[in-house]
């Protein structure tokens, strides 16, 4: 199985690394991640300035390509011109801190994975749910489980799944979950602070406040130390308020 590796922490990221070198040692894995972190980007894509893409070498760690883009970027680029053959598996991360409920919507680590879901590759996105202390070998485990579960039963076209791993040792690690998002909201603040030349500028910082948090969700999942694996599809439409819409609209 070919699998395309990327992230949005950038190419020299340990959890990229990590990754890296427990796959290759299964799996024929290409590297293509942005050459400077591109966290909580979403699924921006470069259109107004060309992309360079450069071969990079993460002191003789790993050998891939680097691209001053964001993380859709990478798979775009990857699959559709450097690479000679379709990759059967898209996997993006292993990120840095938790990707649950509405982050999803923000991520630059999902959107990588939902780039390769549109073009119709199966594609996995992962996140070690703490920011300190990194330890990312149970999650490079666990993922070499998945990757090898999904080369056997592949994913529904358009579908990617979002796994987040508890920042404990495998020992404790309770098991892994099929879960829903569940519901979250950044309580953020706009700190105002002047530059050294006088001019006034705002910098964005907050906390995630878990809104809802049912025991199939990804949240309740990540708190009682289970792997949560959350099937996401990019058809946005609310279906059930559909008939609603109708009527107010007359049709």
């Amino acid at each position: 199985m070919k699998i395309l590796l990327t992230n949005d922490d950038g190419i020299y990221a340990e959890g990229l690394y990590a990754l890296y070198k427990k796959l290759s040692k299964n799996f024929d894995v290409t590297v293509c991640a942005p050459e400077v972190e591109q966290s909580a980007i979403g699924h921006a894509i470069t259109m107004r300035r060309p992309l360079r893409v450069q071969k990079a070498n993460g002191n003789a760690k790993l050998s891939g390509y680097a691209v001053n883009g964001t993380p859709a970027d990478c798979v775009k680029i990857a699959v559709r011109t450097l690479l000679k053959k379709k990759p059967d598996l898209v996997i993006s991360g292993i990120n840095h801190g938790p990707n649950l409920g509405a982050d999803v919507l923000y991520s630059g680590t999902v959107s990588a994975a939902a780039e390769g879901a549109i073009l119709g590759i199966p594609s996995i996105a992962v996140s070690l749910a703490t920011y300190q202390n990194h330890d990312f070998r149970g999650a490079s485990e666990i993922m070499l489980k998945l990757a090898k579960l999904v080369q056997k039963t592949g994913l529904p076209n358009g579908m990617l799944l979002n796994v987040n791993v508890p920042a404990v040792p495998m020992s404790k690690i309770r098991g892994i979950l099929a879960t829903k998002q569940g519901r979250s909201l950044y309580q953020e603040n706009f700190v105002k602070r002047t530059d050294p030349r006088g001019r006034m500028y705002y910098w964005l910082t907050g906390k995630v406040k878990w809104l809802k948090k049912p025991k199939d969700s990804d949240i309740k999942a990540i708190e009682e130390k289970y792997v949560s694996v959350t099937p996401l599809q990019f058809d946005l439409t609310a279906y059930d308020f559909m008939p609603k819409l109708k009527e107010i609209l007359g049709k």
